[in-house]
């Protein structure tokens, strides 16, 4: 005799979802039980089984129980319009997904986390943003901040993003260069000319005076974040060698 309804346990069985999770759909009224027996066991029928599986294919496409709930109360024809909306949705999550996973490869490779884009497009601000406002606190009152602050002004959004972007491979690039001279003396002269290429990139966006420089330098050494940064470049304590070189450019240069 063909089998009319379904136990617990059969539906346990076909569809791998828990006991648990189909007393509380039961509790919340998302999936009802055609039948409940006076010894309260449920029977389930094949249309409860149907429409158990469609909740789980809703449930797979990341959409939340109340969700769920509002769109099978729903005609066929605005369930498809609703998951079309849901479908963008799910694409956008997706580029941002692969976005994450991007920048988790660059980050275990050794890339820093100031140069990975991990809050493009998040309410979060972008960190080279975050760094820009931190600047501006720390240093907005100073004379040559705002000497800088108006050469931006002057410039267009893609020049800006420009010079950014030039800066930061002008400045990876001395790095670079400084690290295969960590075995040399900070005061070497190969040394000192490197760091006299590194104020020149500086100077590119602001004039630098001594003050400036120094205050750099200490914030190479002793800013955990700066310290990270140049863990890239170097197995060595490169943050505290660049600190010593700039320390002594600006002690021995007029």
């Amino acid at each position: 005799m063909k089998k009319q309804f379904f136990t617990v346990k059969d539906i346990v069985k076909i569809t791998g979802v828990t006991a648990r999770t189909l007393h509380y759909y039961d509790t919340i009224n998302l999936l009802k039980p055609t039948r409940l027996s006076d010894n309260g066991y449920r029977a389930y029928s094949r249309e409860d089984l149907e429409r158990l599986q469609t909740i789980l294919f809703f449930k797979e496409m990341d959409l939340s129980l109340k969700e769920i709930s509002d769109i099978m109360k729903l005609s066929k024809k605005e369930q498809i319009e609703m998951l079309k909306m849901h479908y963008q949705t799910l694409l956008s999550k997706q580029q941002r997904l692969g976005v994450i996973i991007n920048a988790l490869e660059d980050y275990v490779s050794g890339k820093d986390v100031f140069n990975l884009n991990i809050f493009n497009n998040s309410p979060i601000l972008p960190l080279e943003e975050q760094y820009n406002r931190e600047a501006k606190i720390v240093y907005g009152e100073t004379e040559k901040y705002k000497e800088y602050e108006k050469k931006l002004e002057k410039l267009s959004d893609e020049e800006r993003e420009k010079l950014s972007y030039e800066f930061a491979n002008n400045m990876e690039k001395v790095f670079k260069k400084l690290a295969k001279q960590i075995h040399n003396s900070p005061s070497s002269d190969k040394v000192q000319e490197l760091i006299e290429e590194w104020k020149s990139y500086m100077e590119q966006s602001m004039s630098c005076d001594k003050e400036l420089l120094e205050c750099i330098a200490n914030n190479y050494k002793f800013d955990n974040r700066f310290k990270n940064y140049f863990k890239q470049f170097s197995d060595e304590d490169l943050s505290d060698f660049v600190y010593q070189a700039i320390m002594y450019y600006c002690q021995n240069t007029q």
